[in-house]
């Protein structure tokens, strides 16, 4: 096995777990109608190395919120199994980006089942439940302008300002079948919605351990560590200055532009080289931690 199959294999198994390729198979050798096919953006996105990046920036971004935060922190297994979240994330974006609608259908109806199960009180008193309509919004609003904003800059194929629409509005269709409340169905509308969560959001003793987690000890392989340190920097690059506060995390312009860009961009060509030739990866079977 060569270097490049090693690594492919070793990312592939972290972000997949041990029944990734065979779900892999299941995703895109199934037949039947597929609700996005392989020239839509949320394809380009998803299957995309900068995932990796995106990943992390919306795990940091997401835990602002006190609410969610606390249904992640006293239901997850991001301490105790993270990469067993990580897998279980993937395949969702994998089944519902690149499988048949019989699929995505399914992998909606069981994430549903769980977030009714997921409910709580959260450390200031306040009751959460993981299917509100509303935190479903923040999660996604999160998460689609962290995919977005790490694509723009680390994708290996940029999307056009009308792709860039395109996607945000092909995201949504997946967010409102999880139940999200009018999630946006476009940049300008993400933008909006972003910015009117802000009021809600806080920096938490359980946000700001989560952070600590996933950039100073995440579960990583020594081996792995500087390739890991580089996308999770490039991920702190992309956070907006108010988003880092909270976290107490730096703002480092010219070390951001000289360093954490350069090594996120040889970081996500590393990763891109090591997982191609073959069937669309990244999270399409998948990557994209999350």
């Amino acid at each position: 096995m060569g270097v490049r199959d090693r690594l492919g294999h070793e990312l592939f198994a972290r972000v997949a777990g041990d029944d990734g390729a065979r779900r892999r198979v299941r995703i895109h050798g199934a037949d039947g109608p597929r609700r996005f096919g392989p020239d839509d953006p949320i394809q380009r996105v998803h299957g995309d190395a900068s995932m990796f990046v995106g990943g992390i920036r919306a795990l940091l971004l997401q835990s602002l919120h006190p609410l969610a935060m606390a249904a992640v922190d006293q239901h997850s297994g991001f301490r105790g199994d993270p990469w067993g979240r990580l897998q279980r994330t993937s395949g969702f974006l994998a089944e519902t980006t690149f499988g048949t609608v019989e699929t995505s259908e399914r992998a909606v109806r069981i994430v549903r089942a769980i977030h009714r199960r997921v409910r709580g009180t959260a450390p200031d008193g306040r009751p959460y439940a993981a299917d509100d309509p509303h935190l479903l919004t923040w999660v996604h609003v999160a998460e689609v302008d962290s995919f977005l904003r790490a694509h723009d800059r680390y994708g290996g194929s940029p999307l056009s300002p009308d792709e860039r629409d395109l996607y945000v509005a092909q995201a949504a269709e997946v967010a409102r079948a999880l139940g999200a409340d009018d999630p946006p169905s476009d940049t300008a509308g993400l933008a909006d919605r972003l910015h009117a969560f802000r009021p809600e959001l806080a920096s938490t003793a359980a946000a700001r351990e989560a952070a600590r987690f996933l950039l100073l000890t995440p579960p990583v392989p020594w081996a792995l560590r500087p390739g890991y340190a580089a996308l999770s920097g490039a991920a702190v690059g992309l956070l907006p200055r108010w988003a880092r506060r909270p976290l107490r995390l730096p703002w480092l312009p010219v070390t951001e532009t000289l360093a954490f860009r350069t090594a996120g961009s040889a970081a996500t060509k590393t990763i891109r080289w090591a997982m191609q030739p073959g069937p669309p990866n990244a999270v399409s079977g998948g990557a994209g931690p999350g």
